[in-house]
């Protein structure tokens, strides 16, 4: 039986190890969805994780940062180096339809 691949970083006894093929470079997504009080700790310890992963030829995106986390980010102008995942938003391109007016319904003009 084939062992079990796994993608991602990973905390061993040397530090950091990078668990992914060479030719990846996609970044791994590091939820921190969990950090209920983020303090500049708690910034310091996710430049840090950024600098280990860059150095193993990878990168890593912030999923569900908190309000506070981001702005933290922002205030540390870290924002650019740990980028946070933001949802897709859907906005409406072209005009809208236009519609025959209602009969029976006249517009009045100035008198």
């Amino acid at each position: 039986m084939s062992p079990v691949r796994r993608t991602g970083l990973y905390l061993n006894e040397g530090g950091l190890a990078l668990a992914a093929p060479k030719e990846t470079f996609a970044p791994i997504p590091c939820d921190v969805g969990g950090v209920t009080e983020p303090d500049m700790g708690t910034v310091d310890a996710l430049a840090r994780l950024q600098l280990a992963a860059r150095r193993l030829g990878c990168s890593i995106r912030l999923r569900h940062a908190s309000r506070e986390l981001q702005e933290l980010l922002s205030l540390a102008g870290l924002s650019d180096v740990l980028p946070c995942r933001t949802e897709l938003v859907v906005e409406a391109e072209g005009q809208a339809e236009e519609r025959e007016e209602t009969r029976g319904v006249e517009e009045e003009g100035d008198p």
